[in-house]
């Protein structure tokens, strides 16, 4: 959403709307666009020059572009790159069931494509993290990278941009002192919003696994967030005793995880050994190696 709000009010972006064939697959999850770019993964040696062109791009000509980068690759951004940092953030549950519509949209893409081709649907779905797990780890070591390189950023409410535009999207603008703010304000389409606050059965569930006072942090990062409170000393110290609670189910969750995504890689390159179609294909997206 900030990456079409800022391309209207001046910040040209970095990235495309739809790379490769996300609009066909993908569209009904943002219809706006996602613009992303191999930078989303982080601004830093493995992404800048560009490998595949040379290209460099160098902090002082790029201080008033937008890009969309991913919270682990905003961790592993050169400090030298991060004029400001806007973060959006939904609601817990909110961030699951949104996670599991994209993740249903692109799994039945793929059963799709393979059953075109005539193929068995014989490959597992892709495996992730439990949305809900994910959400608190990239919080946690956002505001943790925050506190740490204190670089100047702007924490939003995803919510508070659908319901108060002329608020939340000015009090940014006045944050960046730059850009058409009316020209943003207008670019927020409530209609667009592909999500609302009641959790689907999937979320539920993972919430379930949950100690209430952790569901309770969870909800008061949330609203520290859409208040605008400062990031207090004490909230900072509750956060790390609750990353501290949820230290052991971390590691087991990402171990798992990892170990899962593996075996998968090693069966898909198996069947593209067998002369396979690209499992991973997408209908029009045509095969890859």
């Amino acid at each position: 959403m900030w990456m079409q709000l800022l391309n209207a009010a001046g910040f040209p972006p970095i990235g495309n709307a739809f790379p490769r064939d996300w609009e066909q697959i993908l569209k009904d999850a943002n219809p706006a666009g996602f613009w992303e770019s191999e930078l989303r993964k982080g601004i830093y040696h493995a992404t800048n020059p560009d490998p595949k062109t040379g290209v460099y791009l160098f902090p002082e000509d790029t201080r008033r572009h937008a890009v969309k980068v991913f919270i682990p690759g905003l961790i592993r951004t050169d400090r030298a790159f991060i004029d400001g940092a806007i973060a959006t953030v939904r609601p817990w549950r909110q961030y699951a069931r949104s996670l599991h519509r994209l993740y249903t949209i692109e799994r039945e893409a793929k059963h799709k494509a393979r059953a075109e081709r005539g193929e068995e649907n014989d490959i597992p779905d892709a495996i992730f993290l439990p949305p809900v797990l994910e959400w608190w780890m990239e919080n946690f070591s956002l505001i943790s990278d925050i506190v740490t390189r204190r670089y100047p950023f702007y924490m939003v409410a995803y919510d508070s941009v659908l319901e108060e535009p002329g608020r939340s999207v000015r009090g940014v603008f006045e944050w960046l002192k730059f850009g058409d703010v009316e020209a943003a304000i207008a670019r927020v389409e409530r209609s667009l919003r592909t999500q609302d606050e009641v959790a689907d059965d999937l979320a539920r569930e993972e919430g379930g696994v949950f100690e209430p006072e952790v569901i309770e942090m969870f909800d008061q990062l949330y609203q520290v967030v859409r208040t605008q409170e400062p990031l207090t000393q004490a909230f900072v110290d509750r956060l790390n005793e609750t990353n501290e609670r949820l230290s052991e189910r971390i590691q087991t969750a990402v171990k798992e995880t990892t170990q899962a995504q593996r075996e998968r890689r090693k069966l898909v390159q198996a069947k593209l050994q067998e002369g396979r179609s690209d499992p991973e294909a997408s209908p029009g997206s045509g095969s890859s190696a």
